[in-house]
């Protein structure tokens, strides 16, 4: 077949720049929830709710009764915090079906950071308990897992074992 001397470098090079200008636009996201992730936490009414339950949750295990009986307490602090906040499942009717892969990534971030603010915290086991709690399908358990492993938030899962 003759290509008649097309040369693909041109419409390769567009193509090139046409992605890097559709990431800046998902980096400019990113970026936003790096400078207002959780600043809601500093006005009413979560502010009294965050300062009064923080410290008890440092010594609850995620997930325990001592943890959802937390959350029970921080009531209407924790509704507003939730209705305020895109990167949480609860801000959103359909769950995690609602949010965009950059409210996905803030979430990740999100649980990560809070597992260190347990004494026993540990993404590993705080996973699997959010695919229970929010519904999430194996496939986006698999890039969740995959995301926390390539930044090093989560040590690689053993290798499957092939059937006997």
């Amino acid at each position: 077949m003759d290509d008649g001397g097309y040369d693909s470098t041109l419409d390769t090079l567009k193509h090139s720049r046409r992605v890097d200008q559709l990431l800046l636009q998902v980096i400019a996201a990113v970026q936003d929830r790096v400078t207002r992730h959780d600043l809601s936490k500093m006005e009413p009414p979560e502010k009294a709710v965050f300062d009064r339950v923080t410290p008890m949750l440092k010594y609850s295990t995620y997930g325990s009764d001592q943890y959802r009986a937390s959350l029970v307490e921080m009531g209407e602090g924790l509704a507003h915090h939730y209705a305020g906040n895109r990167h949480h499942p609860e801000h959103h009717d359909r769950g995690i079906s609602g949010m965009t892969l950059v409210d996905v990534i803030e979430m990740l971030a999100d649980w990560k950071a809070a597992t260190e603010r347990h004494d026993d915290g540990s993404l590993a086991r705080s996973l699997p308990m959010q695919a229970e709690r929010f519904g999430i399908a194996p496939q986006l358990m698999d890039l969740l897992t995959n995301t926390a492993v390539q930044f090093g938030w989560l040590d690689a899962p053993p290798p499957p074992q092939p059937a006997p």
